[in-house]
Order: structure tokens, then sequence, then C-alpha cells
């Protein structure tokens, strides 16, 4: 902690920085629980994209076994030319949207290959958007999750240095001026006390001349 001046002007920062971080914490706090929320929210739809993905890949491979001619589909008849992605904002942190994909298909022989290829082709490009989809929610989670680290710090900055830190200052200065105000009292009464001594003794000192005047 750094020396502070034992000063009214000092106490009157204090006392604005208290109110300061006072008036931002509850911002702060409302902002983390936001962004966990969110957070939150976008891992479970993830998660579920990512399920849509697996029971997809269940369903193709069962349906290419139906046909018997799992060597004819190639996965990289389906390339991914584009991903078109949007722009979001939660907490005022700026996100990427998902909002599709464009797809380049390989040429193939129509005569050669199967009649369900095309078939084939289009779920594969669906399990590549479900693929890039959670691609891009794992990136919001990352952003959100680095603005929810820094935000988390400085909540607990301001909950357990800043604020303590200015009540412990500004209690400090508040003794310190009351001291010295009753030391002052104390001073100035004291030098009151002698300054009517000093009088009295001077009034005293001219009646015993008086009284001597008198006699002769």
């Amino acid at each position: 902690m750094a020396k502070i001046k034992l000063t009214k002007n000092e106490q009157k920062v204090q006392k604005d920085a208290l109110k300061m971080y006072q008036r931002y914490l509850p911002t702060l706090t409302l902002k983390k629980q936001q962004l966990q929320s969110e957070i939150r929210t976008i891992e479970i739809k993830a998660k579920e994209v990512r399920q849509q993905r697996v029971e997809l890949e269940k369903e193709f491979q069962v349906w290419i076994a139906v046909f018997g001619e799992e060597e004819a589909f190639k996965p990289e008849m389906v390339t991914v030319r584009n991903i078109r992605k949007g722009v979001g904002n939660i907490a005022g942190v700026t996100i990427p949207v998902y909002e599709g994909a464009d797809f380049s298909r390989g040429d193939y022989d129509l005569y050669s290959t199967p009649l369900w290829i095309d078939m084939a082709a289009d779920r594969m490009e669906k399990a590549l958007s479900l693929d890039l989809e959670a691609d891009v929610l794992d990136e919001q989670v990352r952003l959100l999750s680095k603005e929810l680290r820094t935000t988390s710090q400085r909540v607990n900055l301001f909950e357990k240095v800043k604020i303590p830190e200015a009540k412990s200052n500004i209690k400090k200065i508040s003794v310190y001026l009351g001291d010295q105000q009753v030391s002052e009292v104390v001073r100035s009464k004291i030098s009151k006390k002698k300054i009517d001594q000093r009088n009295a003794a001077a009034l005293l000192a001219q009646a015993e001349l008086a009284g001597k005047g008198a006699e002769k």
C-alpha cells in the first residue's frame, strides 16, 4: 500500500475514489454474471450441435451401408469454399456469428457413380456445416471467457483491494485529523491558561506596587 498524505485534501481524494469504486462495482458484477450465463448457454448449444453431428454421422454410415457401396463416396468430393460469418455483441464483447457456408463439389462421372452420391454429398455438406457452427461457437466461448477473466479480476480488485484500502485510508486520515484537532484544542487551552496566569500575575504585581505606594 502506498503511503498516503494525512491531509483533508487526501481525505477528499480517497472519499471520491471510494464512491467511484462503489458506483462501478454493481455494473461489473452484473456484467460478470451476464458473461457467465451467456457462456453456459453457448456451451450447451455447442454440445447440442456436436451431438447432431454425431447422430448425422451414424445415420450417414448406416444409410451408405444399405447401398453396399461405401467406397463409392469420398469425403473430398465436398469441400468448403466460403464461411459466412456475421458480427454479434454480448456484454460489450464483439463475437463472430455463424451464418452458413458455401461448398464446392468435386467432379465425378455421373454414369460411373451411384445415384445416391448427390444425396450423400448433401449430407456431407450438412455435417461440415455443423462442424463449422461448433467451431464458431467455440470461438464465442473463448472471447467471452477472456472478457470474463478480465471482469472477474476487476471485481476482485474492487471488492478485495480498492474498496477496503480506500475505507482504511479514510479512517486513518480521519483519526489523524481528529487527533490533530484535539491536540490543537488542548494546546489552545494550555496557551490560554498560560496567558491567563501571566495576566493574573501582572495584575497581582500591579496591585502589590499600588499597595506599597499607598503605604508611603
